[in-house]
């Protein structure tokens, strides 16, 4: 049960046992002060929010808008869509001389580059070596590029002039190549005083560099480096020490499609193909035609999203609004998205956008809108294929961050970052099987460093994974235990190896509750470290009965709520009025001897003390159990038959309660009954159940067994 309240304004926070998300806003203001915090927590399982701090307010995205630019594709775009680009001959070979036009026309690819293949002219190569293969040897006409595909302009618009000369804000064209940025390498000269030594790569002939770097004595980067507005000139300055080895800077190269063209004319000549200018040549017909695609639309959603690549983000934004608009621009990927919310009833005024890539500083998103974008994702038919496409620790650009979660798996995002603006939207996945969408916003930084800004919301969200995954290595624990015990068949036989496999657990009363679920008692769904007696037993018998190792925990939530559903309400508090008489798990067993009381367990006073209304009225139970001395009776006499596992409780004296203690009664033919249990201040031992009804004489009216059923 989850209690969601309003604690102030701006703010409000769900009751995750002792995790009052108001910590989360003194944390921000301690460490980053002046900065403006965004959260937001929803269950997928039920898209209900589970909290927010200015949920409602509009925030600054930065990359992690990209979360919409890729919901939207992959909600109306095929999983094998494909960027093509299209090459076509016009015209005649005259022996090995081919006259006439190459038409090549784009659509949207943007991986015309080294990010998949080890050499960023593999496409263009294998576009040169399509037209070698009709045995020619020299072409006598023109090159024309169809850019139609797009329309301009090639610039986005609404960024921050400073992000034009870098090399996450290069131009977008439906014709790319190399990322449509190229690569400076510079290093010292012969002597102090020379000129640095610097080259283009790759070189098409194109970019056009100004070297005006000096070499200085020792080690000094004091380099600088200016673009020229519209056309492909690049100069380098400043100094570089003599002692540095070398350096590099990566920018971006302007007009992508003069670019595409002279990359294109490059490969053919490395291909053994000679281009002559004829502009005036008669196009004729078409002898042949091509199609490339470099890299599929998962492999680019990854980029987009694990790697947070704008080039690419630009690329499917503009190609979602050709595909089904008939024109790729910004307003026609922008009408897609809106288009996309409303079919997902999602307010699309929640959203500003001018980009599909987060850059602008215009974009704006409410931290519960996210979350409910996130939340639908999660369940779109396609939402698998969504979700992998996130960073996560040690992944894409979390490549360096919360690396010190233990379970990695457990949590997937998006980073986003531009000046004072951090954020980071994702998944969490829970332990009790429900997977939390998470936004969290940081804007108007000022001059709190980006390092710690990034460290704030790192540390909030692991914070809900440690909390909503609590004492997960329990559950690990518990799988590798079931994996090793995969050769033992059947209930009996596992349950007396696993119940064997705990001794020596230390003891420990009450180590269990809801976690993060309910608020009434906050520790942990699974907890191997120590256990009481009923614990002890559950978790065996969880281990016994689930038929693989990630059935574990919600066969251990079965045997310990009613119907599944966690919640201290639902616990099964009385070991015989609930957890066997209300179970699908145990049963009680008739024995020889044995007699039948009534009781009536107090529920309503016992929830009443927790301040819980409880509607059921109390009712008397029939309690069978062995009397005391038919108990040591039979726990004197060697069992006869084949193995045994049951469960015991040992009835209380007080009228008002069922059973004081628990534990498993092994009966092994030949020998005495055993009893293991978790006992009381010690840990989980093996002894004669004799021996231990002898130590209980006169304060216990006896014993009731109960057996375990198969599933």
């Amino acid at each position: 049960m989850r209690n969601i309240f309003a604690l102030i304004g701006f703010f409000t926070t769900v009751a995750l046992a002792n995790f009052q998300l108001d910590s989360f806003q003194v944390y921000v203001d301690s460490v980053v002060p002046g900065a403006r915090y965004g959260l937001s927590i929803r269950s997928v399982k039920t898209g209900q929010e589970l909290g927010n701090i200015r949920g409602d307010e509009k925030f600054t995205p930065a990359s992690t808008l990209k979360t919409l630019t890729t919901a939207a594709a992959v909600h109306y775009l095929p999983l094998d869509y494909a960027p093509k680009t299209e090459v076509s001959l016009n015209g005649s070979v005259r022996k090995k001389t081919f006259v006439g036009t190459v038409n090549v026309r784009g659509g949207g690819d943007p991986n015309f580059s080294g990010r998949y293949y080890a050499d960023p002219f593999h496409m263009i190569y294998a576009m040169a070596d399509s037209i070698h293969a009709l045995g020619i040897d020299s072409i006598s006409g023109k090159i024309t590029l169809d850019s139609s595909y797009y329309k301009g302009p090639w610039r986005a618009e609404h960024w921050r002039k400073n992000f034009y000369d870098a090399w996450y804000g290069a131009e977008i064209a439906p014709l790319g190549f190399n990322d449509n940025c190229t690569m400076i390498r510079f290093k010292p000269g012969q002597k102090v005083g020379d000129l640095a030594r610097a080259e283009v790569v790759p070189d098409v002939g194109y970019v056009v560099l100004k070297n005006e770097m000096v070499t200085v004595p020792g080690k000094k980067r004091k380099w600088t480096w200016a673009l020229d507005s519209a056309k492909p000139e690049i100069t380098i300055g400043g100094a570089i020490g003599i002692g540095v080895d070398s350096s590099q800077l990566v920018l971006p190269v302007r007009n992508p499609i003069a670019y595409f063209k002279a990359a294109f004319i490059h490969a053919l000549k490395e291909r053994g193909i000679a281009f002559k200018e004829q502009p005036n040549v008669q196009e004729g017909i078409q002898i042949a035609s091509y199609t490339y695609s470099a890299a599929p639309f998962l492999s680019i959603l990854d980029e987009i999203n694990q790697r947070s690549q704008n080039l690419h983000a630009e690329t499917i934004f503009r190609n979602l609004g050709a595909q089904k608009t008939g024109v790729g621009s910004v307003e026609s990927g922008r009408a897609m998205e809106m288009k996309f919310l409303a079919e997902m009833g999602i307010d699309s005024a929640d959203f500003e956008v001018w980009d599909g890539c987060g850059l602008s500083p215009k974009n704006k998103v409410k931290p519960s809108t996210e979350t409910k974008l996130l939340a639908k994702m999660a369940r779109h038919p396609k939402g698998s294929y969504y979700i992998n496409s996130f960073a996560g620790p040690g992944i894409g650009t979390g490549g360096k961050r919360m690396l010190d979660l233990p379970y990695p798996w457990l949590t997937r995002f998006k980073t986003g970052f531009i000046g004072e603006v951090h954020g980071l939207v994702g998944y969490i996945y829970t332990l009790d099987g429900d997977t939390l969408a998470v936004a969290m916003y940081l804007n108007e930084t000022g001059k709190n460093p980006d390092s710690q800004l990034k460290d704030v919301l790192d540390t909030l969200w692991s914070r809900l994974v440690y909390r909503t995954n609590d004492n997960y290595a329990s559950l690990m624990r518990m799988k590798q235990m079931w994996l090793a015990a995969q050769n033992v068949a059947g209930l009996t036989a596992r349950l007396d190896y696993f119940s064997k496999s705990m001794k020596g657990t230390p003891y420990k009363l009450g180590p269990m509750g809801e976690s993060y679920v309910d608020s009434i008692e906050n520790k942990p769904l699974v907890y191997m470290d120590s256990v009481d007696c009923v614990t002890y037993l559950e978790h065996v018998l969880a281990m016994a009965l689930s038929p693989n190792e990630n059935e574990i925990f919600n066969t251990l939530q079965k045997i310990r709520y009613k119907d599944g559903k966690i919640g201290y309400v639902n616990r099964k508090h009385y070991l015989l009025a609930d957890w066997v008489s209300d179970s699908k798990f145990a049963r009680v067993m008739q024995v020889p001897g044995d007699t039948v009381v009534k009781r009536t367990m107090p529920k309503q006073n016992f929830f009443k003390a927790k301040k819980i209304k409880y509607e059921t009225p109390d009712a008397p139970m029939d309690l069978r159990y062995l009397p005391y001395n038919r108990a040591v009776e039979m726990a004197s006499k060697p069992y006869a038959g084949p193995l045994m596992v049951t469960g015991v409780a040992f009835v209380a004296s007080a009228n008002d309660l069922d059973a004081t203690h628990t534990g498993f009664v092994i009966f092994r033919n030949g020998e005495l009954p055993k009893l293991r249990h978790a006992a009381w201040k010690k840990q989980v031992i093996e002894l004669s159940l004799k021996d231990y009804l002898a130590s209980r004489k006169g304060k216990l009216p006896g014993i009731t067994l109960f057996e375990f059923l198969k599933q």
